[in-house]
């Protein structure tokens, strides 16, 4: 009966240990696979980063492709419109005609 009772706390020992290296092995492959998901250098956070990046570039280029597209209208409006051409000397470079008087102020 002493025996019996010995090889079963024996066997009971063995398969706790055997328990114990499994769920040892289990959490640290979760860790590892965890910190691989959302901080390794193509994990979640940096993939988050990037299309923020990517949102902010391409908002950026609607932006320049705006004001690329109104400098060409302006372009076109300098080499085909003689009333635009006066318009633009008189207020951006402060040109007169020969008759005129120009009045600065301080803003």
């Amino acid at each position: 009966m002493y025996d019996e009772h010995l090889l079963k706390r024996q066997i009971e020992n063995e398969r706790r240990k055997r328990r114990m290296v499994t769920y040892t092995f289990l959490c640290l492959s979760c860790a590892y696979l965890f910190f691989n998901i959302f901080f390794d250098d193509m994990g979640f956070i940096k993939y988050m980063q990037l299309r923020q990046t990517e949102e902010r570039l391409v908002m950026e280029i609607a932006a320049l492709r705006q004001e690329n597209a109104r400098i060409e209208k302006e372009i076109e409006m300098l080499e085909s419109n003689p009333f635009y051409i006066e318009k633009h000397a008189r207020e951006n470079l402060n040109l007169a005609a020969p008759d005129e008087y120009i009045f600065l102020y301080e803003q």
